[in-house]
């Protein structure tokens, strides 16, 4: 075949095109760190790359409604564990209130046991990022409402939640949920923190019987009916507190292994998509060194004239 001038330049073009696209592209991988940037360049990895990339933000998402998890139930915590301090204190208080007090005395309780159930009710509203802790799946209102006598005695505490849970998803196929609602008569479902019907807890209506037996100097009462009351509210206190911990037990173990799973996926996309920067620069040494070349002998052939090949 025969080859002409025009042939070797059009040929010698092609070349130095490709030779700049390879180092163009060589060129971006180095400063970017990345081995691919556009589908044509692996179309194979960058799909791998794609889907790992979806899982990580999955990953990320449940790792967020984790942390979320882990808020609610550390401040349900808080609010248990002063609940169970009122408990205590009341059922010292109906303890203390047997025959020998004198009927001022037992008014002075009375008066201690209205603080103490104030003081619940405040913390049975507990807020958490604008929600009621314990109003259920209703947490846009405050889960308990308050009723006083012109005294200043509570006469009522009424439940305004449900005793739904919401449950958020925490991995794949897999929800939890941190709330403990504040009350349940409907004997099942999730357990009532105040009020539980199966645990035959009530606590607001117990401590507002021992407020009223105080107040009217009825110890007998007191010890008949209260304070056996208030044990069960107790152990009722002491149930959720395990509970909560076992949540918060298992978050914790859940969002290692989502941080461990992250970290699993990051390491596999950057194994598809990173560019070897060693070698890399190697690459892009060799096809400088290849254009510069290329330039050099196609300048020097193109320039020859018919004197050199009459020499």
């Amino acid at each position: 075949m025969r080859v002409t001038s025009t042939m070797f330049s059009e040929s010698l073009v092609g070349q130095l095109a490709r030779l700049a696209t390879r180092q163009s592209k060589l060129q971006e991988q180095a400063a970017t760190g990345q081995r691919i940037s556009r589908p044509e360049d692996d179309p194979g990895a960058m799909r791998r790359v794609l889907d790992l990339q979806t899982e990580a933000r999955g990953v990320e998402q449940h790792r967020k409604n984790l942390g979320a998890l882990k808020e609610q139930a550390s401040v349900s915590y808080s609010a248990m564990a002063a609940l169970k301090r009122i408990s205590d204190r009341a059922g010292e208080i109906a303890v203390l209130a047997d025959g020998t007090k004198s009927p001022e005395d037992l008014r002075n309780y009375a008066t201690e046991v209205t603080l103490l159930i104030q003081q619940a009710a405040q913390l049975a509203n507990t807020k958490h990022r604008g929600d009621y802790v314990f109003a259920g799946t209703k947490s846009d209102q405050p889960a308990f409402a308050v009723s006083t006598s012109g005294s200043g005695q509570v006469t009522a505490v009424a439940y305004q939640g449900n005793a739904s849970t919401a449950e958020t998803e925490v991995a794949a196929g897999l929800t939890m949920s941190a709330q403990a609602v504040g009350a349940n008569t409907s004997g099942s479902g999730p357990r009532g923190l105040f009020t539980d019907s199966a645990a035959g807890a009530d606590f607001f209506n117990h401590l507002i019987a021992l407020q009223d037996h105080l107040q009217a100097g009825d110890a007998a009462a007191v010890n008949s009916t209260d304070l056996p009351a208030l044990l069960r509210d107790e152990d009722n206190f002491l149930f959720h507190i395990a509970q909560n911990g076992a949540v918060q037990a298992r978050l914790e173990a859940t969002d290692n292994l989502a941080a461990s799973r992250s970290l699993s996926v990051e390491k596999l996309i950057s194994g598809e998509a990173d560019a070897d920067l060693a070698q890399t620069l190697v690459r892009l040494s060799e096809t400088q060194n290849a254009y510069r070349a290329a330039l050099q002998t196609g300048g020097s052939i193109l320039n020859q004239s018919l004197l050199d090949y009459l020499r």
